[in-house]
């Protein structure tokens, strides 16, 4: 192996540390009383993965200059689970969510968001009397506040207090100006995260404005109203990139209240979703109702015991988990399909989730804690499939195939379960549709790669291992399906394709690595190389090495004997990155793992498969410890959240019940960080307890009976009752 700085001295010492940090057990934490429920809102903290990952030594590189690495990636604004609008301030545009923690001037408040560098519709700033362009304003970071469904700030140069709050399909904004001799409102819809096509505003009555901005197929529809009359409508180059709009009111001496809905589908019905949504509504009202539909949500999981900032990191995790997919159906239920045609369905109709990669542990939470809204989503998958004939993916691999099994496995049926079948079938049999070389896969077993003279990470090809991997993973979540809907022909024959992991695996190296068309394996190989789209997708050869979480026993088994897969595992966590190999969104590692990207997030579980749960959890804690809420102001995460997708592994890490398999509906059993963990799922509640304070797993009880095993079935999580868990 390389020795890091060519001492092997300092290698082996720092080995030493690294398993001493791994064998530690977590801290005793402070004895707390339980938390109440009405006191769950005070855990969220917005701002966490808004801040800058800068460390090198963490990071795992030093960044060249002028990167920043994709870390968080988060906004703090004001939204609610799943909706349509994401109000929140916008630092920078083309940054990843708009929002950077260490920025000091605010260019705009925008009413969608996500955090991949895209939407952020609609730009408003409140201005004073004579600013000019470009507008922005200084604050300082003491003046920001934000909790579930509100955010403000105190913007210097224009001297306003900003507040804001939402509901499912509108914003609500409130300024409190110093000076209320001048009331100026700017409409920056030359701006947003994506290229602007178009824009529009023009007066609608006495004390409105109504519009449009088009970024590419999005055409986002607004209507506004302010608490004061419309004075004039000063609009600079109409439509053009770098226009703009400034509303100016007959001021009075008032806070400025303005209150906008949003709509997909027609002004009408933007003004619609106002008229049902916020008029006649004041801030404090619309504001209460934000924090009574996030208490909802956040007290499905109720936990006690553990540390302020534990709590902290486990409820703002399990608020950034339920925020998208969004809502794109109007009050009326009208949504504009994949071919721009108006319809009205009878289901709420959403974006596409971010199947790669929530697929592993989000849209699980989400499907725990809302399933109606998951059926929505999958009928909204469905209807957008029924133009192309595939199922819709996201970005690379077709995990759709895991998010409907084991939502059809958990009882959610409110979609066209036959009709997403037929979709998903033609995923993973026809070429043409969202599974790149499935002509290939079929045929061979795996996806080649070309051979390339000295690729480097973002040499573009197919990714032949990653694909070859991923797509056995979904035909064995399609199987799963196949067999539940009772087609045993398709079931069988998606149950061996998944076995294709094997075809890949080098029984020499114990890698999955890449190979050329002939099956032979690419040469030179460098396992710790990481790539963006060749062999593997942002990853390296150690992280996708053990990415076959629906047959663990059956990758354990292609080893020699369970010390060599334990030898192996064990170098994954301690055998040092090389701070020469930098990739953008590959950062936060443990030796080779990577948490800071999904790829390898189920490794850390990789050792139950052993019957050696302790070396697990001491992975997991070191994990939950150390790679959430870091960096100088505590709010930095190891890496790119991505849709809710690294919060939602802590919520399960940190609860105790982890869904390796997503398919298979069953939670892998670890120690939670707290003393007492309440799932409240349905119409019943399961109570996680344990014994001591030791991390070393003894034995699981369920209502009494010791479990054969580590794995929680989805009918005894929703039985409910009590899981107390015994340590050595």
């Amino acid at each position: 192996m390389r020795k890091s700085n060519g001492s092997i001295g300092v290698y082996m010492a720092l080995l030493s540390f690294m398993i001493l940090v791994l064998s530690c057990k977590t801290p005793d934490k402070a004895q707390e009383s339980e938390t109440r429920s009405e006191d769950l809102l005070s855990y969220v903290n917005p701002f966490i993965g808004t801040a800058p990952l800068t460390d090198p030594a963490f990071i795992g590189y030093t960044p060249p200059e002028g990167w920043r690495v994709w870390a968080g990636l988060t906004y703090p604004g004001a939204t609610l689970p799943n909706a349509m609008v994401q109000l929140s301030p916008i630092t920078k545009y083309g940054s990843g969510a708009g929002y950077e923690y260490e920025d000091f001037e605010i260019i705009g408040f925008t009413h969608t968001n996500k955090g991949h560098w895209n939407l952020c519709h609609i730009p408003v700033l409140p201005l004073a009397e004579n600013a000019k362009a470009p507008f922005k304003s200084n604050f300082r970071k003491e003046t920001e506040k934000a909790s579930p469904g509100y955010y403000s700030v105190y913007l210097d140069d224009y001297k306003v207090k900003v507040e804001l709050t939402t509901s499912l399909r509108g914003g609500f904004h409130k300024y409190t100006f110093d000076d209320n001799k001048v009331h100026k409102v700017l409409f920056d819809l030359s701006r947003a995260n994506n290229r602007v096509d178009e824009w529009h505003i023009e007066k609608a009555g006495t004390n409105a404005v109504e519009g449009y901005q088009r970024t590419g197929g999005d055409k986002v529809h607004f209507y506004a109203e302010f608490n004061e009359t419309v004075q004039n409508l000063e609009t600079t180059k109409e439509g053009k990139r770098d226009g703009y709009s400034i509303v100016i009111l007959d001021a009075e001496d008032q806070p400025v209240t303005l209150k906008i809905g949003l709509s997909f589908v027609s002004i009408a019905n933007a003004k619609e979703n106002f008229q049902k949504e916020l008029s006649n509504r004041d801030f404090e009202t619309v504001h209460k109702d934000a924090k009574d539909v996030w208490s909802k949500v956040l007290n499905k999981i109720q936990v006690s015991g553990g540390t302020e900032k534990e709590k902290e990191l486990f409820y703002s995790s399990l608020y950034r988990s339920m925020q998208w997919p969004a809502l794109r159906s109007d009050a009326n239920g009208e949504f504009k399909d994949e071919a721009g045609k108006v319809q009205n369905k009878g289901f709420r109709y959403y974006t596409n989730p971010s199947l790669w990669d929530t697929y592993r542990n989000k849209l699980v939470l989400l499907s725990l804690l809302s399933p109606e809204v998951t059926g929505d989503i999958i009928q909204s998958l469905v209807d957008k499939g029924s133009y192309s004939g595939f199922m819709p993916t996201f970005f690379h691999g077709d995990h759709a195939a895991p998010f409907v099994a084991q939502a059809y496995g958990k009882g959610i049926t409110n979609f066209d379960v036959k009709k997403a079948y037929e979709l998903l079938l033609n995923n993973a049999y026809k070429a043409g549709g969202t599974r790149p070389y499935i002509e290939e896969y079929i045929e061979k077993g795996f996806i080649s790669d070309p051979d390339v003279k000295n690729p480097n990470t973002e040499t573009k090809a197919k990714a032949g291992v990653s694909k070859t991997l991923e797509y056995a993973l979904d035909d064995y979540s399609l199987g799963v399906l196949a067999k539940a809907l009772n087609d045993d022909k398709n079931a069988n024959e998606l149950l061996q394709r998944s076995k294709n992991y094997k075809n890949v695996f080098d029984p020499k190296t114990h890698f999955m690595r890449g190979k050329l068309a002939d099956g032979s394996f690419i040469n030179p190989f460098d396992s710790e190389y990481p790539y963006y789209e060749y062999m593997y997708r942002e990853a390296n050869a150690w992280q996708l090495s053990f990415y076959v979480p629906y047959d663990m026993p059956g990758l354990v088994n292609l080893y020699e004997s369970e010390d060599a897969f334990e030898s192996k595992l064990d170098s994954l966590f301690t055998f040092l990155w090389n701070p020469k190999h930098i990739a953008r969104n590959v950062s936060g590692f443990l030796g080779q793992y990577c948490h800071g990207n999904q790829p390898d997030h189920e490794a850390p579980f990789a050792y139950y498969f052993i019957n050696k749960p302790e070396k697990s959890q001491q992975i997991v804690d070191t994990l939950l410890k150390d790679y959430y809420g870091i960096g100088a102001d505590g709010l930095a995460l190891s890496g790119m959240d991505d849709a809710g997708e690294m919060s939602a592994w802590y919520v399960f890490a940190a609860s105790g019940l982890y869904p390796l398999s997503p398919a298979d509906n069953e939670y892998l059993i670890s120690l939670p960080i707290f003393d007492r963990v309440m799932w409240n799922i349905g119409n019943s509640s399961l109570e996680i307890t344990k014994t001591g304070t030791s991390r070393k797993l003894k034995q699981v009880k369920f209502n009494g009976t010791a479990l054969d095993g580590y794995f929680l079935s989805q009918d005894q999580l929703t039985q409910g009752g009590s899981l107390k868990l015994e340590t050595k």
